[in-house]
């Protein structure tokens, strides 16, 4: 797509279009909850509330353990609901880290309005993640986290750990892109098509979801369409499998929007200009790279992916400055839905990839890649 079919095909569709496939959207995934394929959540309160921020702790006081335990913070991506990680009881990665004797926290993206349309990465990357610290702090949480994040979410998770390396006890990449080449990522040809991703963040001002959902179904569509398919045949046979199926689905249609400035950072600085990778990724007064994370690191990769595949995470996962890393791999589940989020609500996920990484956060893992 040439630059000027991109801007024809955006005066075409225009933003009160979208927002109005944002709604139709919105409306599908309430019906598909109300016939039962709704998330099944652990109980949590609210700690903190700022403008684009809850900061969820899970579990009752009584679940905490009596040592306090250590904390987990989960930075899930900024652009649907975060109940992905804690979609049923059985697949839930919440409920692992609270069996695990961790206090759970979660920094839960909030829509913003119009007006907020300023927040960057460095808001979601520093300051947000660093209120997110503060709270667990105030619930008397330890000093140091392990910060977990996927897709999306582990950008802002490998940000905050560059950014403050004191905080943070090891940090946890799930399926998250951090090297862009036209090679590792599906997008490249999209974000070439377009001089610049700010005229199409002020034509919305917040870039909503189905935009996004658009876009991400043209650059890959055997990842949001083949495979969804495919996975949907695979599971009519396996009735837990369907419901784990449905109850995804439901959480595809549970997106808000991006802010334009944050839309277009990652557009332009981590997308067009790898410049996270590069050591170049300018924040306030900080300019990080990979060599930044000195955390312990665990990083998991789906060698199967094409929407991001090894070559998005293992360069960045490589060139970090842990002095301990894991490199696993997530090998894919029938009744995800999307496999890309197999890592999260996969059955054989929960019951290998998981019991793996909390050995490696135990100290138990034998080697380091």
């Amino acid at each position: 797509m040439q630059a000027s079919n991109w801007n024809t095909a955006m005066g075409a569709l225009g933003a009160q279009a979208l927002k109005n496939m944002d709604r139709s959207r919105k409306a599908r995934g309430e019906m598909l909850e109300r016939v039962g394929y709704g998330p099944q959540q652990t109980p949590s309160t609210v700690l903190h509330t700022e403008p684009g921020l809850n900061v969820r702790r899970y579990g009752a006081p009584a679940d905490i353990a009596p040592n306090g335990g250590p904390a987990v913070l989960i930075v899930p991506a900024p652009i649907k609901r975060p109940y992905i990680w804690d979609l049923a009881p059985d697949i839930s990665v919440v409920r692992r880290f609270l069996e695990r004797g961790y206090r759970v926290y979660l920094a839960e993206w909030v829509a913003l309005p119009d007006t907020h349309d300023h927040f960057g990465l460095d808001d979601y990357g520093d300051h947000l993640l660093a209120a997110c610290r503060r709270a667990i702090a105030a619930d008397g949480g330890p000093d140091q986290v392990v910060v977990a994040g996927h897709s999306l979410g582990g950008i802002l998770a490998a940000i905050h750990s560059c950014l403050h390396p004191e905080a943070v006890r090891a940090t946890i990449l799930l399926e998250s892109p951090l090297h862009f080449t036209p090679a590792s990522s599906c997008f490249a040809r999209l974000i070439d098509a377009t001089p610049h991703a700010r005229p199409i963040a002020d034509t919305f001002r917040q870039v909503p979801g189905v935009f996004l959902n658009m876009m991400s179904a043209m650059a890959e569509p055997q990842a949001f369409q083949w495979e969804r398919w495919t996975d949907r045949m695979l599971s009519m046979t396996d009735p837990q499998a369907l419901v784990t199926h449905m109850r995804v689905e439901r959480w595809t249609h549970d997106e808000f929007p991006l802010p334009g400035r944050l839309f277009t950072e990652i557009v332009e600085s981590l997308y067009r200009h790898d410049a996270f990778m590069q050591g170049k990724l300018a924040l306030g007064n900080r300019t990080i790279g990979p060599r930044d994370l000195t955390a312990p690191l665990l990083s998991v990769v789906d060698p199967r992916s094409k929407l991001i595949p090894p070559d998005a995470l293992v360069p960045f996962h490589e060139a970090t400055a842990s002095p301990r890393k894991q490199l696993l791999h997530y090998e894919g589940d029938v009744g995800v839905n999307l496999q890309h989020v197999g890592v999260l609500v996969g059955r054989s996920a929960h019951a290998r990839l998981w019991p793996q990484i909390f050995d490696w956060l135990d100290g138990k893992d034998a080697a380091k890649t």
